[in-house]
């Protein structure tokens, strides 16, 4: 154990900049990583206001952050595909490799994953990180830490897109467009969309999509999604479905808007149960996925923004200092309509 400066959630409602003891010895298979740029997930903030997600509960003061990039400073004994001084960013979920889940490559349902700032687990909005160098990933020279530290919540988009199976030219509609909304329907594009179609309440944030050619942003305080949605598709329907808001809302006429044979993706989680319409999705043989962060999609994700496919610094609306942290937490909570993600810079 090591005493670290860092940001802790003390209990709920209450956050602190201070010294802690996290666990940094760099064992086998392990690396060390001066941490440079954390995001502010609505996860971690979710954890500030609420004390808990579903099962998880804050029960002691806990770190938060798991969107990170950083460099390596120490390499343990069998790592060979990383060095000093390589910048990298982190996946935040480490699974049991022998469960039955992970066997079937899907390590992220996985019961015994410890996921960085998931109650008990401590996360990384602290200078330095010990993580296993099989889920830590090399960036480019191009992509910047910012950058890097989009990679997690993308990562979600293109588990969503994946689980879609979209093939060139769908029509999709994407139902949210806060930071996790904005990337699927990023991923979609990238996934072979031709049109995706993001509804939301708050026009900033679909005016900052609005900047993506394929995004056809829908105000839905203003205009009809369904109007919108037969005008590009001949009144067919879409293709696939991303359920991005969390509202249960959403589900009460959620049926209307796939095809024949489409597709709806959970991607938000209500934080209540939701009816679902089940003759309305049996009629058109509605397929229904659901997405539960990612699996196997980091190096497919910096692949994307590596090859300037995908442009995610337009989302990054503001950078904190490390001292600012709460501050920055703060203001994740105002939920400012033209805020898109923010950001804490840890070091540099």
């Amino acid at each position: 154990m090591a005493k670290a400066r860092a940001l802790v959630l003390e209990r709920q409602g209450e956050l602190s900049l201070r010294d802690i003891d996290l666990k940094l010895e760099t064992g086998p298979g392990m690396v060390r990583i001066a941490v440079h740029t954390v995001g502010v997930c609505g996860s971690d903030v979710h954890y500030y206001t609420h004390g808990r997600i579903g099962p998880f509960l804050v029960e002691a003061p806990m770190v938060l952050g798991h969107e990170a990039a950083g460099t390596v400073v120490e390499v343990g004994p069998g790592v060979t595909h990383l060095a000093v001084g390589d910048r990298v960013c982190m996946e935040p979920g480490i699974p049991d490799p022998d469960s039955r889940a992970s066997r079937l490559g899907m390590y992220n349902v996985d019961p015994a994953v410890r996921f960085w700032a998931t109650p008990p687990i401590h996360g990384v909005l602290t200078p330095e990180v010990v993580h296993p160098a099989n889920y830590t990933f090399k960036l480019p020279d191009h992509v910047s830490f910012a950058e890097g530290a989009m990679v997690e919540p993308f990562a979600v988009g293109m588990q969503a897109a994946t689980k879609a199976r979209i093939a060139p030219g769908d029509i999709a509609v994407v139902l949210g467009a806060g930071p996790i909304g904005t990337m699927v329907a990023l991923a979609a594009l990238a996934g072979g969309c031709a049109r995706v179609i993001l509804a939301d309440l708050a026009q900033p944030k679909l005016d900052i999509a609005a900047q993506y050619q394929g995004i056809v942003p829908v105000n839905i305080r203003e205009r009809d999604l369904g109007e919108e949605l037969d005008r590009l598709t001949g009144g067919w329907g879409a293709d696939v479905v991303f359920e991005c808001s969390g509202s249960p809302k959403a589900w009460d006429t959620i049926m209307d808007l796939p095809r024949p044979g489409g597709a709806i993706v959970v991607v938000g989680l209500p934080v209540e149960p939701v009816r679902i319409n089940i003759a309305g999705a049996s009629v058109k043989e509605v397929r229904i996925e659901n997405v539960f962060r990612y699996a196997h999609q980091y190096e497919r994700a910096i692949a994307l923004i590596g090859s300037g496919k995908v442009d995610l610094k337009p989302l990054i609306s503001e950078t904190f200092a490390f001292e600012d942290a709460v501050a920055a937490f703060d203001r994740a909570v105002e939920a400012r309509p033209t805020d898109v993600k923010l950001q804490i810079r840890v070091a540099g």
